[in-house]
């Protein structure tokens, strides 16, 4: 019976794995007139997280290429999402900022992380201490299986 049990809840999290990769691939306006993919609005929240950054920053952040942030950053540009001020202390160098359209997304987008956690709490709110502690150290051991998996 424990292998069924298994089967159910990697099955379980194969549904919920699948369904978290369709709401990252659904793009969003968060509260401004134009649409953000997942990489976009996330690299919003770092730029917002690290104003006045360079696209070489930012890319060493993200674990990705300086191409891939500034084709990113290229599109953010043109939403009016951010803008590109040269540096004044290396004028060969471009520093990244929000605009105030940026900011209404950012802003957007940490209320709908909230709204997610107040859910998950919601969810956990009447379990006891140590299931929710059985439940951690198993997410916790399961995200360091598929880190593995991922080199």
């Amino acid at each position: 019976m424990k292998s069924k049990h298994n089967n159910e809840v990697s099955y379980t999290l194969l549904r919920i794995s699948t369904r978290l990769q369709q709401l990252n691939k659904k793009v969003r306006n968060y509260g401004t007139d134009q649409q953000l993919s997942d990489a976009e609005i996330h690299l919003i929240k770092l730029i917002k997280e690290n104003e006045g950054m360079h696209v070489t920053g930012l890319a060493e952040l993200l674990e990705v290429s300086k191409g891939a942030v500034s084709q990113i950053s290229i599109k953010l540009v043109r939403k009016g999402m951010i803008e590109k001020r040269t540096d004044p202390e290396n004028l060969s160098k471009l520093s990244l900022y929000l605009t105030p359209k940026g900011e209404i997304a950012d802003k957007r987008h940490k209320e709908i992380h909230m709204a997610m956690d107040e859910q998950v709490n919601e969810l956990l709110s009447d379990v006891e201490e140590d299931k929710l502690d059985f439940l951690k150290e198993f997410l916790h051991s399961l995200e360091i299986k598929l880190n593995e998996y991922n080199e």
